[in-house]
């Protein structure tokens, strides 16, 4: 027998709730559920979809801010075997149109509107929708079935989400239980496509032992029902769903999700609510530390949370983090959406220096190793090469790309990541960056990261992404994009001036541009794809 008992995500509601009746769960603004009625809240949900027509193995495409609902269908989808595939919500109608179609999805589940976007418009745009409520005829996608739209009003060519709950009271419990006993938690669970930052994005597939994963890391982090979890993060994205709405079930731990990441929102919520726990990136800690520096308030409640900061760039912000929103304590970490959150991670026991100049070291169930590209070799400890892994909780495969996935795993089996990381002497290892990051000046291997990580120790630098330019005589040379603090008046030889004598000169930047904000991917990282193609616009000009 397997030493590990197999677990469904459909089942963790009804676990949680066993397990910790009426004690609360989960927080949206203003609305309180205890583990017993988030539960009932997830059978209600799950009715509501097999009225719908969802059958065990459907993909139901979920394109949906964070918010309670969010919760509750994505573990009714799971719990009547459908895979979900989480749609970014900063999608629009072209990558919309990709997702739904390359997933082959039945259904499609959004809002009819959030804030000031209109989903339902952009859904329009895209599929073409009945006249009434029958089923979608539209040659461009041969699965899709429905539309679900979750919002106030109902719209025509679309299903109701409140119609199809009342419908689904109908269904007996009986019903649910039998059709949640027949799902193998071998099977795929989810889709998650990747960000997109180059070219299409791809459906990564995962099954139910992603659960194996996050109670290894849970228990890594001492998560105890005593816990509450601030989420911030996209749900749709690997990080906010496997750290928050997964965690939380699977430990008992109160979960506080909000629409979006608002500093001085999220650190209001931990003096409110005494939050102990909270994740995220570079950027999320570089505004929550700022915020509580404008604005301090009482965040005593913090004890930990995953905070990726082995990158060069990340070292000063997490320092100062540290210092600001004390006595919080990082735990650094690596992973990606192939082979989910914690591949690398460190302790809660680490010291500054790992917290905030490395990525950890191998999860349990992981293998990591660091390679030369050109010789396939093993690098030794200070040589910088690609990250591979290997563990259970690496993808199934890239959904209907059979080229791409073979594409990234070696003929021994390792998963290539595409990073570019170094060993350090005590078994941790350092996240360097995307190996596409790197320059090549006049023939220098240069780490754009290290001029990141120096500039933004400068007090009139707020943020700041370094890319290659096109050059005739070094093939390449740096180019600093820069965000000044607000009301700065930095100019481009301040910048430069803080390189000169802390980098080597050909890691110095040639040039500035000084930009009002970035282009972002969901999970708060810079899109350093559409800065290198403005970098190649800016040499045609000259």
């Amino acid at each position: 027998m397997d030493w590990y008992t197999k677990r469904r995500f459909g089942d963790l509601a009804d676990d949680a709730a066993q397990r910790f009746g009426n004690r609360e769960a989960l927080v949206f603004e203003g609305k309180h559920y205890s583990f017993a009625e988030q539960a009932a809240e997830v059978d209600r949900a799950a009715k509501g979809l097999m009225a719908a027509g969802v059958e065990k193995g459907d993909h139901v495409a979920f394109w949906f801010n964070n918010r309670d609902a969010w919760i509750f269908i994505a573990f009714a989808l799971a719990k009547i075997g459908a895979v979900m595939v989480p749609i970014n919500t900063r999608f629009r109608t072209k990558d919309l149109e990709y997702v739904v179609r390359q997933s082959d999805s039945k259904i499609l589940i959004t809002h009819d509107r959030s804030g000031p976007i209109d989903y339902l418009e952009m859904v329009r745009d895209v599929i073409a929708l009945p006249a009434s409520n029958e089923a979608i005829d539209d040659p461009s996608f041969p699965i899709l079935r429905h539309v679900i739209i979750v919002g106030e009003e109902t719209a025509s060519g679309t299903l109701s989400w409140d119609a199809l709950t009342q419908l689904g009271a109908a269904i007996s419990d009986a019903e649910l239980a039998a059709r949640t006993a027949s799902i193998d938690p071998d099977d795929p669970v989810i889709i998650m496509y990747t960000s997109g930052t180059t070219g299409f994005p791809k459906g990564v597939v995962h099954t139910h032992k992603l659960l194996r994963n996050i109670e290894d890391r849970c228990f890594r982090l001492a998560i105890a029902p005593t816990d509450t979890i601030l989420n911030y993060l996209p749900l749709f994205h690997a990080f906010g769903y496997s750290e928050g709405a997964l965690a939380s079930l699977v430990t008992g731990a109160r979960q506080i999700i909000t629409e979006t990441f608002d500093p001085d929102e999220c650190l209001d919520l931990v003096t409110r609510e005494k939050a102990t726990i909270m994740h995220g990136f570079e950027a999320h800690l570089k505004g929550l530390t700022e915020a509580q520096e404008a604005n301090p308030r009482d965040v005593s409640s913090l004890r930990t949370g995953l905070f990726a900061a082995g990158m060069h760039s990340a070292t000063p912000v997490v320092r100062r983090g540290l210092e600001v929103l004390a006595p919080l304590r990082s735990v650094s970490g690596y992973g990606m959406t192939e082979v989910w959150v914690g591949a690398g991670i460190g302790s809660l026991d680490d010291d500054l220096k790992l917290r905030c100049e490395s990525s950890g070291t191998a999860g349990l169930g992981y293998e990591l190793r660091i390679v030369d590209l050109e010789t396939g070799q093993a690098q030794p400890v200070g040589e910088p090469g690609e990250l591979q892994v290997k563990g259970y909780s690496v993808m199934l495969k890239y959904y209907k790309k059979p080229k791409e996935t073979a594409a990234t795993f070696t003929e021994d089996g390792w998963f290539k990541t595409g990073d570019s990381a170094v060993w350090l002497d005590n078994g941790y290892f350092r996240f360097l960056g995307r190996y596409k990051d790197m320059l090549k000046v006049g023939g220098e291997n240069v780490d754009p990261m290290e001029a990141e990580g120096l500039l933004l120790e400068h007090p009139e630098v707020h943020q700041v992404a370094v890319v290659g330019m096109p050059d005739d005589r070094l093939t390449e040379v740096p180019v600093a994009y820069v965000q000044r603090v607000p009301e700065s008046n930095m100019e481009e030889g301040a910048v430069i001036a803080h390189c000169r004598g802390k980098l080597a000169s050909f890691k110095i930047p040639h040039s500035v541009v000084f930009v009002d904000d970035f282009p972002m991917t969901a999970s708060g990282k810079i899109r350093k794809v559409e800065l290198r193609k403005d970098a190649k616009k800016l040499v045609a000009k000259n």
